[in-house]
């Protein structure tokens, strides 16, 4: 059973960026996963998961989900988690 939570949520709110938050998550209360970001594409909301300049100015993902199904359960756990932050005041 894979058990996937929001660790720590920094909104952006700045309606001229696409990038909304920066995420971290913690996986199975074991492993934990800073640096994935909510976008706000053409499509709606959608997560992307971090990344890292290599020498050659290209970005490349340094976590990658093997399955759809873990893509997908980070994805709503994340949006959820977002959608729950955007509802509530943001502290300063």
């Amino acid at each position: 059973m894979l058990d996937i939570k929001v660790n720590r949520l920094n909104r952006i709110d700045d309606p001229d960026k696409n990038l909304r938050a920066f995420v971290d998550i913690e996986v199975n209360d074991s492993l934990l996963v800073k640096g994935l970001r909510v976008i706000n594409g053409t499509g709606g909301l959608f997560v992307k998961m971090p990344r890292q300049r290599g020498k050659d100015d290209k970005w490349y993902e340094t976590v990658r989900t093997l399955t759809p199904a873990v893509k997908d359960k980070i994805s709503e756990t994340v949006l959820a988690a977002y959608a729950t932050s955007v509802a509530e005041p943001q502290q300063a």
